[in-house]
Parts: C-alpha cells; sequence; structure tokens
C-alpha cells in the first residue's frame, strides 16, 4: 500500500477559502445538471435525487 498525504487546513481564512471553493463546485455541478438540456444528463441527475430520498418536486 502506498501512503497518502492528506492536506491540513491551517488558519480561519484557508476554511473559508476551501469552503466556498467546495460550495461552489457543488452548486455548479447541481445547476448544470439539473437545468441541462441534455435529456439523459438531466434525468439521470434527477434519478440520483430520488435515490438519495431528496425531495425534488
Amino acid at each position: 500500500m502506498t501512503a497518502v498525504a492528506i492536506p491540513v487546513v491551517r488558519g480561519k481564512s484557508e476554511a473559508l477559502k476551501a469552503a466556498f471553493v467546495a460550495l461552489t463546485l457543488g452548486a455548479t455541478l447541481v445547476f448544470l445538471t439539473g437545468f441541462s438540456h441534455i435529456d439523459k444528463v438531466h434525468n439521470a441527475a434527477h434519478d440520483t435525487r430520488h435515490a438519495m430520498s431528496f425531495p425534488c418536486h
């Protein structure tokens, strides 16, 4: 097995930057798939929300 280095966030400003990047990436993925005009992409996102018991209608 190979050891994997886990990055450590130091300081409040670094934690806020990491949280902002994660939130932005997550929101972008949700909105791009949720409002996609490609039916397969939209339906896959819709089915995933239902599989996780997340109400979407």
